[in-house]
């Protein structure tokens, strides 16, 4: 057998296929949201309790996912990955699913209303925070060329332009956030006090979809660099 042969073969056991299997369930998981928030938006409760059972499915598969991994890691010391970064990175991208889960839980939980007067601008905040997740997974995607290429040239700077992409998606989130804010603050003095409460938590958790996309981005960032 050549020697190049065996250099590619000892070189060729990243788990990078499960971990992207587990970051598309992560973003079917969050674009789930989509049809949970119709559902809250047209007051349609059994419609409500019927999305977040399936992202609870979903984000257990996520899981299982997760913990075969974690089991499964390769110890060689040839992979073209740290395993540390892999761990890291696969904890990182449950995170997402995880805030996904905790949104339409508390929702559902307290059967939360959504102002009218706000619900076009939650539309337009979380379809941001989700184009941040999609963005995230295209990524993540890119692991694999990355390997083939062997860390070099185009393939490197092809993946920091996608990042870059993805801070800039987040940044979008984040002025979403602002504007709606804004919204509700003209509003809440007509709302019950604790529900104001619970809309701006809901705020915060949208926001964190793209936050902890971002950081799916930058832990990928730092694979790249080392």
């Amino acid at each position: 057998m050549p020697a190049s042969n065996t250099f590619s073969k000892l070189f060729s056991h990243a788990p990078i296929r499960p971990l992207q299997q587990h970051m598309e369930k992560v973003q079917a998981c969050t674009e789930k949201l989509f049809d949970f928030f119709q559902a809250v938006h047209a007051d349609d409760w059994d419609a409500v309790g019927q999305v977040y059972d399936q992202i609870c499915v979903i984000e257990g598969l996520a899981d299982d996912d997760k913990r075969n991994m974690r089991l499964s890691l390769p110890k060689s010391l040839f992979m073209p990955i740290n395993r540390n970064d892999l761990l890291e990175l696969i904890s990182k991208q449950d995170k997402v699913a995880n805030c996904s889960k905790d949104i339409a839980g508390t929702i559902l939980g307290r059967k939360m209303r959504i102002p009218t007067e706000i619900q076009g601008a939650l539309s337009e905040y979380l379809e941001a925070s989700i184009k941040a997740v999609v963005e995230a997974n295209t990524i993540v995607h890119e692991l694999d060329e990355l390997i083939e290429t062997g860390f070099g040239g185009r393939e490197v700077e092809f993946i920091e332009k996608l990042i870059v992409k993805l801070d800039d998606l987040e940044t979008q989130s984040d002025k979403h956030q602002i504007i709606i804010r804004a919204q509700l603050h003209a509003i809440e003095s007509e709302l019950p006090p604790v529900d104001v409460m619970f809309l701006y938590k809901i705020f915060e958790l949208i926001g964190n979809l793209a936050d902890r996309a971002q950081n799916v981005g930058d832990q990928i960032h730092t694979i790249v660099a080392r």
